[in-house]
C-alpha cells in the first residue's frame, strides 16, 4: 500500500468523522512544515536559570512537532552558542539561517528562549538553599520558525506558565534546577509550555 501524504490523511480523517455521524469537522494545522521539507532545531537558550531546564524543553518540543505532523524530519544542531562558531555568525538571524539552507540543506530551523522570573522559595528560605527545594517560578516559552531561502522568521509563539517546582536551588535569585530526575520535577510545567506553543501544528476539531 502506498504511502499516504499528510493532506490525503488529513482529509481521510476527515471524512471518517463525516460517516460516522460526527458534527464536527478536521481543521488543518495553521502551520503545515511539509514545504518546508527537512528541518533543523537548535538547543533553546535559557535566561535566569541553571541547569537543564532548557534541554528538556527542546527535547518536548522538538517531541510535540514530530508528534503533530508525522513525516517531519528535525535534524537536531546542539548548543546555540557551538553552532554559532561553525558558521562563524555572532547571532541566529537571516545569515545563520541561510547558511544553515546551505551546508544543511534544511528549509528552516527553530529557536527558542526560555526565561525564568520570580522565583519564590516554599518557607521563605533564601540565599543557596538545598537541591530539594520548591519553588513557585513563572517561565516563558517564545519559539520561532527561520525559513533558511530568506532568512526571515515564519512562525513565532510564546507561551508563559506559574507553577511549583521541586529539587531546585536558589543562588542569588536565580534557579539552578538540579533534579535527578527532571520529568517528575518540573516535566508538567515543560509539558504545558510546550502544549500551548505548538497549536498552530496540529490539527483540530471543530463543530459546523
Amino acid at each position: 500500500m502506498r504511502r499516504l501524504f499528510r493532506g490525503e490523511l488529513i482529509l481521510a480523517l476527515a471524512l471518517l468523522g463525516a460517516g460516522c455521524g460526527s458534527n464536527k469537522v478536521l481543521v488543518p494545522p495553521r502551520l503545515d512544515l511539509e514545504p518546508y521539507g527537512p528541518l533543523a532545531i537548535v538547543t533553546f537558550t535559557v535566561e535566569n536559570a541553571r541547569g537543564s531546564l532548557h534541554q528538556l524543553a527542546t527535547e518536548r518540543f522538538a517531541e510535540a512537532v514530530l508528534a503533530a505532523q508525522p513525516g517531519t524530519e528535525l535534524l537536531e544542531l546542539g548548543a546555540q552558542d557551538t553552532l554559532l562558531q561553525r558558521l562563524g555568525e555572532a547571532e541566529l538571524g537571516i545569515a545563520a539561517a541561510q547558511e544553515l539552507g546551505k551546508q544543511r540543506g534544511v528549509g528552516g530551523v527553530f529557536a527558542g528562549h526560555l526565561k525564568i522570573s520570580n522565583p519564590q522559595a516554599s518557607g521563605g528560605l533564601g540565599g543557596l538553599v538545598t537541591p530539594h527545594l520548591e519553588a513557585t517560578v513563572r517561565a516563558d516559552l517564545t519559539v520561532r520558525l527561520l525559513g533558511t531561502r530568506t532568512g526571515g522568521t515564519a512562525w513565532r509563539a510564546s507561551a508563559w506558565a506559574t507553577r511549583k517546582v521541586g529539587q531546585v536551588r536558589i543562588v542569588n535569585g536565580e534557579l539552578d534546577f538540579m533534579a535527578r530526575d527532571p520529568n517528575q520535577a518540573y516535566g508538567p510545567m515543560i509539558d504545558r509550555l510546550v502544549e500551548l506553543v505548538t497549536g498552530d501544528m496540529r490539527a483540530t476539531w471543530q463543530k459546523q
